[in-house]
């Protein structure tokens, strides 16, 4: 009877977290599904020639605009580097297209406050910057041939198909009358279901191991574990432990915002929480991701500099949010209500499910479940058009 209460304690915390941040996911995916309307993938390849700090701000830009799943996001960027793109600067898209991108900023704002939104988009952009000249130091032209060579075998990891799509209204005329032309809304609906359904997984994952760590550790755990009783030994540690929990969570992208708010409450250290964000991208998952792509003597060095990129750009942050005052003192991120009631939580999922309904409906009445089967397999290199 205790193990079972405990089981139900873990999944009523995961569904009120789940409904606590409902309406901000649908938000944040509808945003992003208009802004990958409107951006084409055709000529990303082509915009991304070498290191240059041009290339390097045109592809954060680009990865901000595509704003994918982190399976989604690695695959793209195997993509564009076996068209022409760079390698390091196919890598800062990548890193930007899963750190910098609306919908993580809105479920940061909901859960744990807007020092948190600052926090990762200040750090994401730092980390952007470690992370391409590390990578200047590191990837030699003989490596770079090596992670080509092994890119073009073409080798599947997950998302092929999602990352090569390319739905998005090309043509004359302004962004408004593209997003509300019947094209744009049918490619708005089907990025916004399709991303739905590359990053769900995550999402329960995520909120599943979230429940059952505030359910079940005590909070005094946690405060050993980070030590939370020593500000300059936490601050330390902190964003050295937060990529390796993200590392063996398995949770990727807005996945893991629920769990960062249980480990803030239980008392890791603000940069520590933002290294733990930014950990996505080497969960083990996509380190394996990574060896089958562009073989193991690049996924390693790619591992060693992704994580010495995070945890300094945290170390940045935790310094100098901490001079400015911004973090904050207290330790009590609202991951869930105690129970379901009508207040504005509730009101806003009623009117944003009644939006992904209509976009649903639009999915499904313009071929969109085709798409979705074709989400998960080996996609031609041509960006497939749809209508």
């Amino acid at each position: 009877m205790e193990i079972l209460n405990a089981v139900v304690s873990a999944l009523s915390m995961a569904f009120l977290m789940g409904w606590e941040i409902l309406w901000a996911l649908i938000l944040g995916f509808a945003l992003s599904g208009v802004v990958q309307a409107v951006v084409t993938k055709g000529e990303m390849s082509r915009l991304l020639p070498d290191t240059s700090p041009r290339s390097i701000v045109i592809a954060s830009a680009l990865g901000i605009a595509s704003s994918s799943c982190s399976y989604a996001a690695v695959a793209l960027a195997r993509s564009m580097f076996r068209k022409g793109a760079d390698f390091v600067a196919a890598m800062a898209f990548q890193f930007a297209s899963t750190n910098l991108v609306v919908e993580l900023g809105i479920i940061l704002a909901v859960l744990m406050g807007w020092q948190f939104v600052a926090a990762e988009y200040a750090g994401g952009v730092i980390m952007i910057v470690l992370l391409t000249v590390m990578l200047w130091a590191v990837m030699t032209r003989e490596r770079i041939e090596e992670a080509r060579r092994q890119a073009d075998r073409g080798v599947a990891g997950r998302m092929e198909g999602h990352a090569t799509m390319d739905m998005s209204v090309g043509g004359g005329g302004s962004i408004l009358a593209r997003i509300t032309s019947p094209k744009g809304f049918t490619a708005i609906s089907h990025y916004f279901v399709m991303d739905w359904a590359s990053i769900w997984i995550d999402i329960v994952l995520g909120l599943l191991i979230a429940g059952a760590l505030a359910a079940w550790v005590p909070k005094e755990f946690w405060q050993a574990f980070f030590l939370s009783a020593d500000p300059v030994g936490s601050k330390i540690i902190g964003p050295l432990i937060g990529p390796l929990v993200a590392i063996v969570s398995f949770v990727c992208s807005v996945g893991n915002v629920p769990l960062a708010a249980v480990l803030w409450n239980g008392g890791i250290s603000f940069g520590g929480v933002i290294a733990f964000l930014f950990a996505d991208l080497i969960i083990l998952p996509i380190l394996d991701i990574y060896r089958r792509y562009y073989g193991l003597r690049i996924a390693m060095p790619l591992l060693g500099v992704s994580y010495a990129a995070m945890a300094g750009a945290a170390y940045v942050v935790e310094l100098a949010f901490g001079v400015a005052g911004l973090v904050p003192q207290q330790r009590s991120a609202q991951i869930i209500e105690t129970h379901i009631t009508w207040n504005y939580t509730t009101w806003l999922n009623i009117v944003f499910l009644a939006l992904a309904a209509l976009l649903v409906w639009r999915f499904l009445r313009t071929g969109g479940p085709e798409m979705l089967r074709m989400m998960n397999q080996s996609a031609p290199a041509e960006a497939q058009q749809h209508s």
